[in-house]
This record gives C-alpha cells, structure tokens and sequence, in this order.
C-alpha cells in the first residue's frame, strides 16, 4: 500500500479487505481499522474517504499517541482564548476543520479516558464544546479509526470505554500483516522501486533470483512500511546495485539488531519468531565470513602442507566439518521452527487460543489455520 487513492495487492485477504472497503465508503457509517503497526491503516483510511461522497473535503489524520493527553482534546475540539496557559486567540480543532470531510484518528486506544466520553458524544450527536466554551458547537465529520491494540482487552482491563468501542465497532476491517499476503510482498517492493527511482534519480539493477526468495520468506515484522523503508535503504546505501542473498541478509541483519535495542519487554514473546529468523540470518552471514577468513589462511600459510596437519592415525577418517548456515536451515526450517514457538505458547497459556496468539502476534483466524497445518 502506498498510495492514497489505492490499496495495492491482489492476495485473497487485501482484495477482500478493498472489496469491503468500498461498500463501507458509500454508507458514511463509523469504521475501526485494525491491523500491526506498518500494515498501511492510514492508506484504508484514505482510500475510504476517496471513495466516499466527502472525497472533496477535508481528510484530516490525528495520530492520538503522538499528541500528549493534556493537550489531545484542544486539538480535537478546539479551544477559547484564555481557556489555558497560551490560549491567546480562539482556534478551530480538528473536527470543526473536517466538517464535511473525514476524520481519522490513529492509534485511538492511546486515547485517554476523558477525551473518550466527549468522542463518544461526538459520534452520537456530532455536538461538541471547545476547551473553556460554554457554546456548543457542530460539525458533520465522519469518523475512521485505527489501532493495533485488542480493544476488547483494553476495556476488560479499564482502559478503554466499552460504549465507545460498541459505537466504533459498526464496520471493522482488518487489514492482514505483510507475511500473509504473498507475491503482494514483489509487487509492493517493485511500486516503492519506481517511486524511489524517480524521487533519488538512481536506477535499480534489481534483487537476484536468490534474494527475491529471502524477501518471500522473511516474516516483515514492520509490515508494509519496514518494505519500504528497506528498498529505499538498499536503493540509497548500494547505490543501485543488484540486491544478493548476502547484502540483503546484511541490511536485515542490522534491523533485527535495531529492534532489539528498541525492544519493549512485555512483547518479547510476541517476537519470538522473528528474532529466531534474524539469528539464523545472522548465523548464516558469520559462517560465511569464517569460512572465508579460513580459505585466506589456508592460502596464506600453506595449511594443506602435511608439516600443519593435525596428528592422528593415517587411516582415521576425518572429523565432519562445522555444519553450514543451509545444514541449520535444513535440519530447523522456519516451519519448524514456526510450529515449535506456537507449540510453546499454547503449553505456556494453557491451550487458551486468544492469549496465544496475542503472545505470537498474530491474529487468532492465523492461528487456528496453524494448528490445523501443523497438527496441534
């Protein structure tokens, strides 16, 4: 997904998802977004409004986690001069300036308790009052939001009102994580190389055959935008070059160390897979590095003269050699590995479905087509 007016894809989950997508546009109900961080809510969001009878007024994006909590409903709602320290003329809020246009408001469950009740009104009535007014004001603003959060947790542990998670839940569309969609994995990578081509003036030799397989199988923790965010890195760093197995190993590689530094330790668990996929990655590049460190040494000093060879018996066989990157991916493949980690987390969480795929990161329809696949 990168454009405003598109849904890129052709998976069954995102050609559904824009099916869907479209009859919602046209009903002007309330719509929830859900789906990882990177999937591309915004992009829903937009596409929505582009399609809906608002499309020539405003689309305003509010990200709710990135405002602090003191200052979220004056931006929201607006406020009056001398209503706070700073007011020092009246200011229209988002909902006034969407007024006939769409709202979306990002990462809602970082919303706060009190700005919560006074959403909630604004979806009921469309009636709202600016910070320190007495007046009410209207405006005919619709509402498209979006988490990454299970909203149904957030109300069974108070933190999120459960009226206002009724009224947001009339259409919900959930957009699926970038390791379920496929071949929309090359599509996506080869719309961000045309757009950073133009935008960078440098030409793009490609990906090998080899590292086009790795971009299938990598799990994109980071979704769409961790995709383009990586071939405008490797566009810039490589300066065009062809895209090998090695240098797209060494480019996640370094991401996977970011995130780690980055890494918050209640979602550990949720991580699990993808931290298991660098460490091989990882392995596999070392090993590489060892063994050509090895062929100069061997080059260098002559340790194929017998004066350097290791005593033993003339007839011993010799001892097997270090198992390779590919002896490791073949003795533990990701599937395996992929059905070890769910195997955990079900033992762990006692068989409860819910918490284990909360655990796991990914959705509980994901997870129940797994234990199918799997068996468990």
């Amino acid at each position: 997904m990168s454009r405003s007016n598109d849904i890129l894809g052709r998976s069954p989950g995102i050609l559904s998802l824009k099916e869907l997508a479209l009859q919602v546009a046209s009903a002007d109900v309330t719509v929830l977004v859900t789906g990882e961080t990177g999937s591309g809510k915004e992009v829903v969001a937009r596409f929505i409004h582009d399609h809906s009878r608002r499309s020539a007024r405003s689309f305003i994006p509010v990200n709710c986690g990135a405002i602090p909590s003191g200052i979220l409903e004056s931006e929201l709602f607006g406020h009056e001069k001398g209503a706070f320290t700073g007011a020092v003329q009246a200011r229209k809020g988002y909902f006034e300036s969407a007024d006939r246009g769409t709202i979306f408001l990002d990462e809602i469950g970082e919303m706060p308790l009190e700005t919560q009740v006074k959403l909630l009104r604004v979806i009921e009535t469309g009636e709202f009052q600016r910070v320190g007014a007495s007046e009410t004001v209207s405006a005919d603003t619709r509402i498209v939001a979006a988490t990454n959060r299970d909203l149904q947790h957030e109300v069974a542990e108070g933190n999120f009102r459960e009226d206002l998670y009724y009224r947001l839940h009339s259409v919900e569309l959930r957009i699926p994580p970038l390791r379920e969609r496929g071949g929309d994995i090359l599509l996506l990578a080869e719309h961000f190389i045309h757009g950073f081509e133009r935008k960078h003036g440098i030409a793009f030799e490609g990906f090998s055959p080899e590292a086009t397989e790795l971009l299938l199988r990598y799990p994109w923790p980071g979704n769409v935008r961790e995709l383009r965010n990586l071939v405008e890195s490797l566009l810039i760093l490589e300066r065009g070059k062809e895209v090998t197995p090695e240098l797209l190993e060494r480019h996640l590689v370094q991401r996977s160390r970011h995130r780690s530094l980055v890494h918050d330790p209640a979602r550990a668990e949720s991580n699990e897979l993808n931290l298991i996929y660098g460490s091989l990655i990882q392995l596999k590049q070392e090993m590489g590095e060892i063994r050509q460190m090895l062929q100069q040494l061997l080059l260098a000093n002559r340790l194929h003269t017998p004066q350097l060879m290791l005593p033993g018996p003339p007839a011993a066989p010799e001892p097997a050699p270090p198992a390779t990157p590919a002896a490791v991916e073949q003795t533990l493949p990701l599937e395996e590995l992929e059905k070890r980690s769910i195997a955990t987390a079900l033992q762990k969480f006692g068989g409860n479905r819910r918490k284990t795929a909360q655990a796991l990161g990914i959705n509980e329809r994901t997870l129940y087509r797994k234990i199918r696949e799997y068996g468990l």
